[in-house]
């Protein structure tokens, strides 16, 4: 949890503003402007206290009228002025203003009291099992984790599983000797080494093949791996970090995930909720996609209406796409909720409108509509990744586009 210095001058003007900071993982202190501070302390003063401010504050002034950022510059401290009705976003622009790097952006109570448990295991040396849809910021709490931990000073190394060559696993997470296999001119040390001292984030988890479960659930246990070709292991300290947008003990049911590397990797379990759960984290995470705009848009309060009132299906991804779309398209100098264009994946509404049909589906068509949600769920759970729900779905690329194609056509009829 990360401080923060709030003048009472601050606190009379805008009382709501301690409780949004609180939300947002903020330890809030309330302090006269004038008083002593710390070389690092960070404080949010009136526009009128600047005299008391450093480059590292914030200045805000409450104002009629539309709403402005000026940030930080020349040494001169960020500003914020605003009016009552755009009150909310300028409350989550301070706080994410105001935020460290390597702390994920929230708003939502439920959300702080994850980060502060997150905080307590970031402490231990415990191996994590992050679980949660695709976009729900799993790699963000990996970084948290290890910030917080006693290996920031080394590296904290990510891998997406899915995305490693099937052939290529081996070798990329444990190493690999100079001519242990075609192509192996040199060699190569492995993502594990890499992190030696660190954390290493294993994403997508459940995509590794049963074989290499087995060595990875070694590695774990005996804290050494054996390169691609190497006759005596290497020891290596890491700290393992794994996720997944599955329900791996229902992986371990169906007998595609080893049982005894769930249960090793699944020390310190965290939950990541979707983020329709999080309203608050909506408005924080959106401040801090637009902050790092090229050009800051304030969207108005029927904007954020729209976006609270949102599914996303797609997350905080999807939530990204939506903003960055409106900044390049808005007809005006804020993003208003006509500006929002959100909408479903193509194929996504395919789908549902194939899965909820007018006439009753008869028994013939059972299979088929099984089919069909089966495809539905890949491509949610990835995002609308073709290559990724194709592997999720045992199937291949072509043949999902053959799918996808036939689903069009059906809707289309």
């Amino acid at each position: 949890m990360s401080s923060l210095d709030v003048s009472r001058g601050v606190c009379a003007l805008v009382p709501g503003l301690r409780h949004w900071l609180e939300n947002a993982f903020f330890t809030v202190r309330i302090v006269d402007a004038q008083s002593p501070r710390e070389r690092e302390d960070r404080r949010v003063l009136l526009a009128t206290e600047i005299g008391h401010a450093t480059h590292r504050d914030i200045l805000i002034a409450l104002i009629d009228g539309a709403p402005s950022l000026v940030p930080a510059a020349n040494g001169l401290p960020a500003r914020v002025a605003f009016g009552l009705e755009d009150m909310g976003f300028a409350f989550a622009l301070i706080a994410e203003l105001a935020r460290p790097a390597a702390l994920p952006a929230v708003g939502d109570a439920a959300s702080a009291r994850l980060m502060t448990l997150a905080g307590r295991v970031a402490r231990s040396d415990a191996t994590v099992l992050i679980q949660g849809d695709t976009g729900t910021g799993k790699e963000g709490m990996a970084r948290f984790l290890h910030a917080q931990s006693g290996r920031v000073s080394h590296d904290f190394i990510a891998v997406n599983c899915a995305a490693l060559p099937e052939t290529m696993m081996e070798a990329m997470l444990f190493g690999h000797k100079k001519g242990s296999f075609t192509g192996a001119a040199n060699a190569s040390e492995g993502l594990f080494l890499a992190a030696d001292g660190g954390t290493l984030f294993l994403d997508e988890i459940a995509e590794l093949p049963l074989a290499l479960q087995a060595k990875l659930l070694r590695a774990l246990q005996e804290g050494e791996v054996l390169p691609v070709g190497a006759t005596h292991p290497v020891p290596v300290n890491v700290r393992i970090v794994a996720a997944c947008n599955r329900n791996l003990a229902a992986e371990v049911a169906a007998g595609r995930f080893r049982e005894d590397l769930y249960w090793r990797l699944n020390v310190m379990p965290l939950e990541l909720r979707p983020l329709a759960e999080r309203p608050g984290d909506v408005t924080a995470i959106a401040a801090a996609m637009l902050l790092r705009q090229q050009d800051f848009v304030w969207p108005t309060a029927d904007a954020l209406a729209k976006l609270a009132a949102h599914v996303w299906p797609g997350n905080a991804r999807e939530l990204g796409n939506v903003l960055q779309r409106a900044v390049v398209l808005r007809d005006g100098d804020r993003i208003d909720a006509d500006d929002l264009h959100i909408t479903g994946a193509p194929q996504l509404r395919v789908v549902e409108q194939l899965l909820a049909p007018a006439e009753p589906i008869r028994l013939r068509d059972v299979a088929h509509h099984s089919k069909l949600e089966a495809v539905r769920a890949a491509l949610r759970e990835t995002d609308g990744h073709r290559a990724a729900a194709a592997r999720k779905l045992g199937i291949s690329e072509r043949t999902l586009r053959y799918r996808l194609a036939e689903m069009r056509e059906l809707a289309a009829a």
